[in-house]
């Protein structure tokens, strides 16, 4: 069994609720190799949607990297970024975030929830599918022994819901469990 809880509980506490668990921390803060799932993590190759022959570093780069803005566009820098830091593009500095652009090029803006569907979730499954396997195997091989606890700073699991960013640590979970949002 795989549980998804907030890396801002105590380890204290989530040993107590979860005693014979393995925890692991699936964020950029993560000290060991799970790291790598982390949508910050630069995994490199992604391919950009809608953006024939772009590749990025890493998940949250093209999720930032293709938002616009009331006073800026796509930024393509952000496909490169290496470092795991400022890979965020804010409100405050740009102005009202008017969507995500369906690729580089692309006309369209989508939605915050279309931009997930048809952005981040093929982004992310890109990356456990092609430079995650390992890992996602270790995972999978372990909750079939003991539970599982995924750490992630966000716990929600649904898609369609606009009030918290989405958890990555469940999208590891679904993909694990055969049932990866689509």
């Amino acid at each position: 069994m795989i549980y998804i809880e907030s890396k801002r509980k105590s380890i204290e506490k989530l040993k107590a609720q979860y005693p014979d668990a393995m925890i692991i921390d699936v964020t950029s803060k993560a000290q060991d190799e799970f790291v790598k799932f982390s949508p910050f993590f630069p995994n490199g190759g992604i391919p950009v949607p809608f953006s024939e022959g772009k590749v990025a570093a890493c998940v949250e780069g093209i999720w930032q990297g293709l938002k616009v803005f009331e006073n800026d566009d796509v930024d393509t820098s952000f496909f490169y970024k290496c470092d795991m830091k400022n890979l965020k593009r804010t409100v405050r500095k740009y102005g009202h975030c008017l969507g995500h652009r369906k690729g580089v090029y692309g006309k369209e803006l989508l939605g915050y929830i279309e931009a997930r569907k048809q952005i981040y979730l093929p982004c992310y499954k890109w990356v456990l599918e092609n430079k995650l396997q390992k890992l996602v195997t270790a995972v999978r091989i372990i909750s079939k022994n003991k539970p599982v606890v995924l750490l992630d700073y966000n716990t929600n699991a649904d898609v369609n819901n606009p009030e918290s960013a989405l958890s990555h640590a469940s999208l590891i979970k679904a993909y694990i469990e055969g049932n990866y949002p689509e």
